[in-house]
C-alpha cells in the first residue's frame, strides 16, 4: 500500500506540477513562442520588402544610368553637330573673308593701274609736246627746212583751193619768212 499511496502522491504532485505548468509556466512560455514567431515573421516580412525595395531601387538606378547615358550620347552628338556647324560657319566666314581681300586687292591694284596709266599718259603728253617743240623749234631755225615746211603746207593750200590765186599768195608767204629771219 504504500506504493499506491507513493504512487498516489506522485501522481498528485505530477498533476499539480503539470497544472501549474499548464497554467502559469504554458502561457508564458506560449507568449514568449508566440512573440518570437511574430518577429520572426516580422523580420521575414521586413526583408522581403527589403528585398522587394531594394530591387526596386536597382531598377531605378539601371534606368537612371540607363538615361544618364542615351543623355550623355546625345550631349555628346549635339556638342559634335555643333562644333561640326561652328567650324562650317567658320570655313564659310574664312572664305568670304579671303574673298573679300581678294577683291579689295584687285580693286587697290586696278586703282593702281589706272594711276600708272594716268601718270604715264601725262609723262607721255609732256615729253612728247617738249620733243614736238623741239622739233618745231630746230625746223624753224633752220632757213631750209624753213622754206621747204613753208613750200610744202603751200603746195597743200594749193591744191585744196586752186593753183592761180594761191600763187600770189606763196611769193608773198616766202618773202614774209625771208624777212623775218
Amino acid at each position: 500500500m504504500e506504493e499506491i499511496l507513493h504512487f498516489a502522491a506522485e501522481l498528485v504532485a505530477f498533476l499539480l506540477v503539470a497544472f501549474l505548468v499548464f497554467k502559469f509556466v504554458w502561457p508564458a512560455l506560449s507568449k514568449m513562442m508566440n512573440e518570437r514567431q511574430d518577429a520572426v515573421q516580422r523580420q521575414v516580412e521586413e526583408a522581403e520588402e527589403a528585398a522587394r525595395n531594394l530591387e526596386a531601387a536597382q531598377l531605378r538606378f539601371d534606368q537612371a544610368v540607363a538615361e544618364a547615358r542615351f543623355e550623355a550620347a546625345r550631349i555628346r552628338d549635339d556638342a559634335r553637330a555643333d562644333a561640326a556647324q561652328i567650324r562650317e560657319e567658320l570655313r564659310e566666314q574664312a572664305e568670304r573673308e579671303v574673298e573679300r581681300i581678294k577683291q579689295r586687292g584687285a580693286e587697290e591694284l586696278a586703282a593702281q593701274r589706272d594711276q600708272i596709266v594716268r601718270q604715264l599718259r601725262a609723262e607721255i603728253g609732256a615729253l612728247s609736246f617738249d620733243t614736238a617743240e623741239r622739233l618745231v623749234t630746230d625746223a624753224l631755225g633752220d632757213k631750209g627746212r624753213q622754206s621747204s615746211t613753208v613750200d610744202r603746207f603751200l603746195g597743200e593750200l594749193d591744191q585744196m583751193g586752186g593753183a592761180a590765186s594761191q600763187q600770189g599768195t606763196r611769193s608773198q608767204a616766202t618773202a614774209e619768212l625771208g624777212g623775218r629771219n
